[in-house]
């Protein structure tokens, strides 16, 4: 169910960001031609009015155009007033700005849902979320492609796990450090399934774990390699501890969510901007080690890290903001480049000679597609472990 939301979650997502633009548009009486979802070949397209709607082959995003935001396109008798170029400063701003503003408002009503639903996440001292033992998600493959323990085990998504080789577990930490001491040895999983108590017998596997010091760095040895150690590795994650709020409370909870997953896509972006030189080298048989702080996503890694329909809710949230976020960037031909362009219109007088903007648009299209194929591959040969 979680998988078929995030699919839904984003094609809707693609299709809202250019509904926005094409509404703005229409508001202001531009005339658009052409709004269709994905890239490529056309599928199936019709005609209302005087525009074309339609689906293309590449479902990897949508377009809508508006005659006059390519400075190179030659304009028919009689449609100049109707041009983007032609509209006021503040019409521009709205219009291509439309789909950042809903990508926003998107995320805000999902983390408002869940906050009102689930309740406000519970956090510690660091401002961690606090794991509860409860199961979330069961694993379904290792690093290396085999099956995880959990995933040939009878462990399922809202077991509580309460004791591990017969000794209590309280925590989730209390967990992860008992399955990290036993690896490649059979342990006794107890758990309550709904409030009724069940042991569940697996056989660990062992991975590769970084050993950390007393501040949370890894630990290198004098040629400067990770130093690791081998850890038992069951593959479950937890749920989150929650508190109900109210109305008011679930508000604050959506901004303050928005508010803490932009300044983390804005880290993100960067990060992956950064290091993109050691992100393409790991495609390429390069360390790995950089994926772990730099590592794009595709939809085929976002379906498998869907989870409950709660952390679905909340994935499709994080990555409306990281959209938002990358299009803010005032960099052509992103939202924020056509933004930055009308700035520049309004407060030179004059229009800039875009034809020296094409060699950037060029790169910042570059990356992103780049970006997309990366993450495609790495979801596919380099899946992500829960």
């Amino acid at each position: 169910m979680s998988a078929v939301i995030v699919i839904i979650g984003i094609a809707l997502m693609i299709i809202i960001h250019e509904g926005a633009h094409f509404v703005a548009a229409k508001w202001f009486n531009m005339k658009a031609t052409e709004a269709f979802f994905g890239f490529g070949p056309t599928l199936v397209s019709t005609t209302k009015g005087e525009t074309e709607y339609g689906v293309k082959a590449i479902p990897l995003g949508g377009y809508v155009r508006i005659i006059g935001m390519n400075p190179f396109e030659e304009i028919e008798d009689g449609d100049e007033e109707r041009t983007y170029r032609s509209a006021p400063f503040w019409k521009k701003s709205i219009v291509v700005l439309a789909g950042i503003v809903s990508h926003l408002i998107v995320a805000l009503l999902l983390f408002f849902t869940v906050a009102m639903v689930w309740g406000e996440v519970v956090t510690d001292e660091n401002g961690d979320a606090v794991p509860t033992t409860t199961v979330a998600v069961v694993a379904e493959e290792l690093p290396d492609g085999s099956a995880t323990p959990a995933s040939q085990s009878d462990i399922q998504e809202g077991d509580v796990i309460v004791s591990f080789n017969g000794a209590p577990i309280t925590s989730w930490r209390e967990f992860g450090d008992a399955a990290s001491a036993h690896p490649g040895e059979t342990v006794a999983i107890g758990v309550l399934r709904d409030d009724r108590p069940v042991e569940i017998t697996a056989t660990l596997a062992t991975v590769q774990q970084p050993v950390v010091d007393e501040t949370g760095s890894a630990v290198r040895d004098p040629d400067g390699d990770i130093v690791t150690v081998d850890s038992g590795f069951f593959g479950i994650s937890p749920t989150v501890a929650r508190a109900d709020v109210g109305l008011f409370a679930a508000i604050g909870a959506g901004f303050t969510d928005l508010w803490t997953a932009a300044r983390q896509s804005v880290y993100g972006l960067w990060q992956m901007v950064w290091n993109f030189p050691q992100v393409l080298a790991a495609a390429f048989g390069g360390s790995d080690e950089v994926l772990e702080m730099a590592r794009p996503i595709s939809p085929i890694g976002l379906v498998r890290i869907s989870g409950t329909i709660e952390s679905a809710l909340v994935l499709l949230a994080l990555v409306n903001v990281f959209v938002a976020v990358l299009n803010v960037v005032p960099l052509y031909p992103l939202d924020g480049g056509h933004f930055a362009v009308a700035v520049y219109e309004k407060v030179r007088g004059r229009s800039p000679d875009v034809r020296k903007l094409m060699p950037i648009a060029v790169v910042v299209f570059a990356f992103v597609v780049a970006l997309g194929l990366l993450g495609i591959y790495f979801d596919i040969f380099k899946p992500l472990q829960l």
